[in-house]
């Protein structure tokens, strides 16, 4: 019998999820606890493993569709087990999906047979090759020829097995927006260097290698795709550090095409939604502090190699945590959450994190952050990181916050105005670090000096807190930073 993969229960309050991309596809083996899927709940994204290794013999849930909890999304048949027998079990959910398979199978069979007339004869491997292109890309028709134009000339023995390894890392190492990408302008992705979960390669890495001018795989040219390249040059432009990319941006426009229409994902729809429930919930006021740096700059210089052998990365964000920490204690209203009628205040400090993804934005939280020194901070901080990036959060990674810091200022931003993380009634924003000359004061007289400035942005919630109060808090965190009393 074939093992059934779940849609798994992501958290107690969690009844469905929706499945955002399959990494295998039907015919793929598979290992145990090899990425199978990709998910999306309300709370988190999420990769999720195979339950058991085989070969993928049935997928029961689509790209795009939301079923419940403890659902049947696919079944994995174990080796030497028949996979026709495997699916057998469940024939009436599995008939439209055949039926589906065998309309594409054929139409890219017919594609296939036209394109082997146009041009040379090939050798009789790609004929065995054929029926797994309809399941690789069902997204644009034209790719299909693209691929064999790819096909072609590739310099390997031209072996069966060979061509069958290069389709194979073509499909586990990228997704069908990426191939999408390679189609139209001609690239191997097998000879990219994937930087994404399991090597493999992401957006930003096709549109890198592409801006970097590496050859493309050799092709005959098409008519219609040397056009294609160029509305994609001002996304390859952005900077290779930034890790998120607007969803609503078109990713490739079709030759001749003036608007590119893409669907919100359920992870953009989700923070569309938050955001402007919050500015018509709370009543934004932004206080904004320059604040010296400079000791803070140079414990973190002082100790960054120590603190790596350590296993934590060492940033300013430790640092300000610390000090925001302090500030709530003793300013206990903006560690509070407020619906139209009740103040809830927080005995626990819960300080959520922006991590920003290539996919959206997501807050985890690190629970009760007071109780960790700078070092502990520095690993939660750089673990929920890695981790919200790999997909690997769980549902309470991302509850329960009472106070939220955002850090916009990584890539070069001077201080930004955010909106306030509901229910809580204040966020923190973080501007860059940068040397500036100022005015310092002392005994002997004013100079002027270079220091290591930043601009911290605080939003809160006019309903609860005056301006005062918010005022008196970032001072508080002012004095703490500057002072760089910390102990390392």
């Amino acid at each position: 019998m074939p093992t059934d993969v779940l849609m798994p229960q992501m958290g107690e309050s969690i009844a469905e999820g929706t499945v955002s991309q399959w990494l295998k596809k039907v015919g793929d083996k598979v290992e145990r606890d090899e990425p199978l899927l990709e998910i999306s709940t309300d709370k988190v994204d999420a990769e999720i493993p195979s339950p058991s290794a085989g070969t993928l013999v049935e997928i029961l849930a689509q790209e795009g569709e939301t079923v419940e909890v403890n659902s049947v999304v696919a079944r994995i048949a174990a080796e030497g087990e028949d996979a026709s027998a495997a699916a057998a079990p469940a024939p009436e959910q599995k008939k439209p999906e055949e039926k589906k398979e065998e309309k594409k199978e054929e139409k890219k069979e017919e594609k296939k047979e036209e394109k082997k007339e146009e041009k040379k004869a090939e050798p009789p491997e790609p004929s065995r090759e054929a029926p797994k292109q309809p399941k690789e890309a069902p997204a644009a028709e034209s790719q299909a020829p693209v691929e064999d134009r790819q096909g072609a000339p590739t310099p390997k023995g031209g072996t069966t097995g060979e061509d069958a390894s290069l389709e194979e890392r073509r499909r586990t190492r990228s997704s069908p927006l990426v191939r999408k990408i390679a189609a139209e302008n001609e690239v191997d992705i097998s000879a990219i260097d994937g930087t994404g979960v399991s090597g493999r390669v992401t957006k930003d890495d096709i549109l890198g290698y592409i801006e970097s001018g590496k050859p493309a795989a050799e092709a005959p040219a098409a008519p219609s795709q040397p056009a294609a390249p160029a509305p994609q040059r001002p996304q390859a432009e952005a900077p290779a550090e930034a890790p998120s990319e607007p969803a609503q941006t078109p990713s490739v426009f079709a030759p001749g095409e003036s608007i590119h229409i893409e669907p919100l994902s359920q992870m953009r729809r989700k923070i569309a939604h938050h955001m402007v429930q919050s500015k018509q919930t709370s009543a934004h006021v932004t206080t904004v502090f320059e604040i010296d740096f400079t000791r803070i700059d140079k414990l973190r210089r002082s100790y960054k190699e120590e603190y790596e052998e350590r296993g934590a990365k060492l940033t300013y964000l430790p640092f300000i945590i610390q000090a925001v920490i302090t500030a709530l204690r003793e300013f206990p209203v903006l560690n509070a959450s407020m619906d139209d009628e009740k103040v809830y205040y927080h005995r626990d400090l819960n300080i959520g994190v922006a991590v920003a993804l290539d996919w959206g934005l997501i807050v985890p939280v690190l629970k009760r952050a007071d109780e960790k020194n700078l070092l502990g901070l520095a690993r939660a901080v750089n673990d929920l990181g890695d981790r919200a990036r790999a997909k690997k959060l769980n549902p309470d990674d991302v509850q329960g916050g009472t106070f939220t810091i955002t850090n916009p200022g990584v890539y070069g931003g001077l201080f930004g105005t955010p909106i306030i993380n509901q229910p809580q009634v204040a966020i923190l924003g973080v501007g860059g670090v940068k040397k500036r000359p100022m005015v310092v004061e002392s005994p002997a007289g004013d100079a002027i000096a270079i220091r290591s400035m930043c601009i911290l942005a605080l939003t809160f919630d006019h309903r609860l807190i005056d301006g005062a109060v918010a005022d008196q808090f970032m001072a508080r965190v002012r004095e703490i930073i500057e002072a760089g009393n910390y102990s390392m």
